[in-house]
């Protein structure tokens, strides 16, 4: 996944470059495609060392004119699956931390404070990452890779960045809290994740019945 972030960050001149943060955001932050592009710098902790912190406060969804309030493309809502005027916290890491600082330091931000913006200084259309996506699959995919549906999708970089944290044993109310969802929706939708790893809870389980 890492590999394919870093080809993304070469696809064209300004494009690739500038969606890079994008997709680790949905990758190493569980953003949602439209939650990632309207990201907010003041909804940013970007620390020199260590974890940071998203704290996302409302998002742009690309509904289509037909489909908004205010006939535009976009229209703000608040974090799905959390209440009203809700503020979803998300810890970051190390590296998303650094590759967005980088972001900021290149590009700078749009005039209301969003990290992404396209070279209009526009919210970035879904199309635009697809694309962006699928040059950087072509080079670096194998041919029946490229057929199948690995990482076809800008959205399955949010599904992969559920699914590593899973993988690395985070309590399975905090990823949903974190993600925006329900402990429902992960147990439904992850149980791979956590399905076929018993194993790997044997020791810690002997170890507590030993103390007891």
């Amino acid at each position: 996944m890492e590999k394919l972030i870093a080809v993304i960050g070469t696809v064209g001149k300004t494009q690739g470059p500038r969606l890079r943060a994008v997709f680790g955001c949905m990758y190493y932050g569980m953003l949602r495609p439209s939650e990632a592009v309207s990201l907010l710098l003041t909804e940013c902790t970007l620390p020199e060392e260590g974890w940071g912190l998203l704290e996302l406060s409302e998002i742009s969804s690309p509904a289509g004119r037909d489909w908004t309030d205010t006939g535009e493309v976009h229209q703000a809502s608040r974090p799905k699956g959390g209440p009203r005027n809700a503020v979803r916290r998300v810890p970051i890491p190390p590296v998303l931390v650094t590759m967005l600082g980088e972001h900021v330091q290149e590009h700078g931000t749009a005039a209301d404070g969003r990290l992404f913006r396209s070279y209009r200084d526009g919210i970035y259309q879904p199309s635009t990452l697809w694309q962006v996506l699928r040059k950087a699959r072509k080079q670096i995919l194998t041919t029946a890779q490229i057929a199948s549906p690995l990482m076809a999708r800008p959205y399955d970089f949010r599904h992969a960045g559920v699914s590593w944290r899973l993988n690395a044993g985070t309590p399975a109310p905090l990823v949903p809290e974190w993600a925006g969802h329900t402990v429902e929706v992960l147990l439904r939708i992850y149980a791979h994740c956590v399905d076929g790893d018993d194993e790997r809870w044997f020791g810690p389980m002997d170890d507590a019945l030993g103390r007891d």
